[in-house]
């Protein structure tokens, strides 16, 4: 019985350290969790601040049609 009781001990005592790295990993990657998180975050945050300052595009869209050019009456220009 006293064996038992002794080899029981251990095990705990192990799964008692084990616990613990594993609560001190989980500290850790939580920490690093909100780190990453919040970069995240400012990084959305400045995209979208360039975006509402840059409203008009940079590079036009090919997709859609070209205005139309108004030309004058062919009657009203000036033969060359």
């Amino acid at each position: 019985m006293e064996r038992l009781n002794t080899k029981l001990y251990l095990r705990n005592c192990n799964i008692l350290k084990e616990n613990e790295r594993l609560r001190k990993k989980a500290q850790l990657l939580n920490q690093e969790n909100q780190a990453l998180s919040s970069e995240l975050k400012q990084k959305q945050k400045l995209a979208k601040s360039s975006a509402t300052f840059n409203s008009t595009p940079s590079i036009p869209d090919l997709n859609t049609t070209p205005p139309t050019l108004t030309m004058a009456p062919s009657g009203s220009q000036h033969p060359c």
